[in-house]
C-alpha cells in the first residue's frame, strides 16, 4: 500500500520527505497546524523553528480562550481526583465536549468519598438537562430567560453577592442553599462554548465564593492533544500554542499567529498540517504538506505522507483529563505506519544543514 504522494503520484516516503523538505527551504512564510501527540508536538515545533513558521492548534480558538484564562487571567482550579473524592456539588457551565462525558457520568454515578456521605448534586448554566451522560441525576438548569451563558453567569455572580438583577437566574434558591452547604463545590468548563468574558465571569464568581467559604474549577480542555501541544510548546519555546519563529527566535502573539487567519488574509504560502484524525482540505492559494492518515493523496496537496494516529496505531504520550496531566497511551491496534514524529525528523534530515531534530 503507497503511504507517501507527491501530487498524485506514488513515491517513497523517503523521497516525498525531501520534496517537502525543499519545500519549506523555498517558502517565504510557512505556518504549521497539528493535532497530535506530545512526540509529534515537540517534532513539529522543532522543525518549525529550523524554517522559521509559526504554528497553531488545528481548530485552535477554543484552545485559545483556555490558554488566554491562564495565562492573562489566572482562576482557582482543582485536579481530577479532588473533584472525584470531594465535589457534593457539581456545577457545568456551558456544554462539554463528548471526550469527557464518561469522567462526567462517572461523577454522576459515584458520591465523593471524602464529601462527609453527602451526594452529588448537579447544576447547569446551558448545558443540556437530558443528556444521556446525566441520566444517574436529576440536574436544575440555572437559566436567565433569553440570555446566554455569559449573561447567566453574570446574573449568577450578581444575585450570589446580593446585588439586583433585572431578569432572575431559574432554581437560584436552591442553587444558594445547595451552595451555603456544601462542602467543596466545583464548577466544570472549556473554552469550547465560553468566550473569553465568560471564562473571566466564570472565575470571578468562583473568587466571590471563596471570600466566604471555599469553591473551585476544573478546567476540561476543548481538545486533550491540543492541551497536552499547549504544554509542550510551552516547555520548549516558554509560550503556548500561536508562537513564530519568523525573526529566528519565539515570539507569541495569538492573533499574529493564528494560522488560521494567516491562511485566510494570505500572510503564508506553505501549510504543513498535522493531523491523523481530521478530514483536511487543501486551503486556497497556499501549497499543503499533509501528514494525514490516509490511503490516497489529499486533493490539492503538494504532498502526502500518510502516519498513524497516536494512541492507536502507534503507542504515544497524550494529556489525559481524568487524571489531570500526560499519560502514555498503548496502542490499540499497531499498523506499520510511521507516526508524525518519525516523519518529521525525516524531513528534517533532508533540510540544508542536514541536522537531526532534538529527540
Amino acid at each position: 500500500m503507497a503511504v507517501a504522494w507527491i501530487g498524485d503520484r506514488d513515491v517513497p516516503v523517503a523521497q516525498a520527505a525531501k520534496h517537502a523538505a525543499g519545500l519549506l527551504v523555498s517558502s517565504l512564510s510557512p505556518v504549521f497546524s497539528f493535532d497530535t501527540d506530545v512526540h509529534g508536538t515537540r517534532a513539529a515545533i522543532a522543525l518549525a523553528e529550523r524554517v522559521g513558521a509559526a504554528y497553531d492548534h488545528i481548530g485552535g480558538e477554543a484552545l485559545a480562550r483556555e490558554t488566554a484564562l491562564f495565562t492573562d487571567k489566572g482562576g482557582m482550579f482543582t485536579a481530577p481526583g479532588e473533584t472525584r473524592r470531594r465535589a457534593d456539588v457539581v456545577v457545568i457551565a456551558g456544554s462539554l465536549p463528548a471526550h469527557h462525558h464518561e469522567f462526567v457520568a462517572e461523577l454522576a454515578s459515584t458520591a465523593p468519598d471524602l464529601g462527609g456521605g453527602a451526594s452529588r448534586q448537579f447544576f447547569l448554566i446551558g448545558a443540556e438537562t437530558k443528556a444521556p451522560y446525566l441520566s444517574k441525576v436529576k440536574p436544575m438548569r440555572l437559566a436567565v430567560a433569553g440570555a446566554g451563558i455569559d449573561a447567566t453567569l453574570a446574573a449568577l455572580r450578581a444575585q450570589c453577592a446580593g446585588r439586583g438583577v433585572a431578569k432572575p437566574v431559574s432554581n437560584f434558591e436552591r442553587f444558594a442553599k445547595a451552595l451555603a452547604e456544601a462542602k467543596f463545590p466545583v464548577f466544570l468548563f472549556c473554552g469550547q462554548s465560553l468566550d473569553l468574558p465568560g471564562l473571566d465571569m466564570l472565575q470571578g464568581l468562583i473568587a466571590d465564593i471563596n471570600r466566604k467559604s471555599r469553591a473551585s474549577a476544573l478546567h476540561l480542555p476543548a481538545s486533550e492533544s491540543g492541551w497536552g501541544s499547549t504544554l509542550a510548546s510551552t516547555w520548549m519555546t516558554g509560550f503556548p500554542m500561536r508562537t513564530g519563529f519568523a525573526r529566528g527566535m519565539p515570539e507569541f502573539d495569538p492573533w499574529c499567529f493564528d494560522v488560521a487567519r494567516m491562511i485566510a488574509a494570505g500572510e503564508a504560502d506553505l501549510h504543513v498540517l498535522i493531523s491523523a484524525k481530521d478530514r483536511i482540505v487543501a486551503a486556497k492559494g497556499v501549497s499543503l504538506i499533509a501528514l494525514a492518515k490516509s490511503k490516497k493523496p489529499i486533493a490539492g496537496a503538494a504532498v502526502t505522507i500518510s502516519i498513524g494516529e497516536p494512541g492507536i496505531d502507534h503507542d504515544a504520550v497524550a494529556w489525559s483529563s481524568r487524571v489531570g496531566t500526560l499519560a502514555a497511551v498503548k496502542a490499540q491496534a499497531a499498523t506499520d505506519l510511521p507516526d508524525a514524529a518519525t516523519v518529521l525528523r525525516l524531513i528534517a534530515e533532508h533540510l540544508p544543514d542536514g541536522k537531526a531534530l532534538p529527540c
